[in-house]
């Protein structure tokens, strides 16, 4: 009974959007609901056929890779710095947690307006030093400009995280390593880092399902999964294809691959990443 509102709310807002999903990926129908035929998995046989789609399975993968990597390194670094702030702490760390708050289509929009190819601050000053920016035109910045923007609002729920575990860690076994001489880089390395690995692993998975399901604002306002489809994952894929060009199984049979995909790489790092985690 005590978790039955926990169950009822997984029922309806996840297991049963799902189910639907499954059923229709079997369906070829029109976007009125008019005439429906039932063709089993010929959805799935022209994804897999279809060479952009393998190719946005592929950029999807790189992108969310790159997403976590800079996401979970970056907030790494500002945790150590301030476990270690002594004047100061409140305003360091609330200011580090204040982009968490912002939506990411608020994200999104912040980056497009310092990387405006004619008005941005960023994009400006790249030009009077001789680096043409012009992420509407090129494939690559377009990329690293969402990867950074994306990896950018993740980084304060990682710090959160990340500073939580250092600050569980026995302050005896730091001023220990500091006796023996131990520098800085070396007690992090050693101590701090091997200790909260259970923390970085949980990140690690969080921030994987974050870059395939959560910043299709960011790249819907950034850059609209241009420029000649650059920037185009599959989430935002599943949208393109079914809310634009209205196709309604196709788009199913794509949500499902994805919900296939992020399963299969969740079993993957609990089976073998988690391996190397010290609890």
């Amino acid at each position: 009974m005590l978790v039955a509102p926990q169950i009822i709310i997984t029922l309806v807002f996840f297991m049963w959007p799902a189910s639907q999903a499954v059923y229709q990926s079997l369906l070829i129908e029109d976007a009125f609901g008019g005439n429906t035929a039932f063709v089993w998995f010929d959805n799935f046989k022209e994804l897999f056929e279809d060479d952009h789609y393998i190719k946005t399975v592929g950029r999807t993968f790189f992108y969310s890779a790159m997403v976590a990597m800079l996401s979970l390194s970056v907030s790494l670094v500002l945790a150590a710095m301030a476990d270690r702030v002594i004047k100061g702490t409140g305003i360091y760390r609330t200011l580090l947690i204040w982009p968490y708050a912002v939506a990411p289509v608020v994200a999104g929009a912040l980056w497009v307006f310092l990387f405006y190819p004619t008005t941005g601050i960023v994009s400006t000053f790249l030009t009077s030093i001789g680096y043409e920016w012009n992420h509407q035109l090129k494939g690559d910045q377009a990329m690293a400009l969402v990867v950074v923007a994306a990896a950018w609002k993740q980084i304060s729920y990682n710090f959160l995280f990340f500073l939580a575990g250092m600050q569980a860690i026995p302050k005896s076994l730091i001023e220990a390593a500091s006796i023996d001489a131990a520098s800085p880089f070396k007690r992090f390395w050693t101590i701090i880092f091997p200790l909260i690995t259970p923390t970085t692993f949980f990140l690690l998975v969080v921030n994987i399902v974050y870059a395939f399901f959560e910043t299709f604002g960011i790249i819907h306002v950034v850059t609209k999964g241009g420029p000649a489809n650059a920037t185009e994952i599959l989430v935002y894929k599943v949208y393109n294809d079914g809310f634009v060009g209205l196709d309604l199984g196709g788009s199913a049979a794509q949500s499902v691959i994805l919900m296939v995909l992020v399963i299969g790489m969740t079993i993957f790092q609990f089976k073998f990443i988690e391996r190397k985690v010290e609890y």
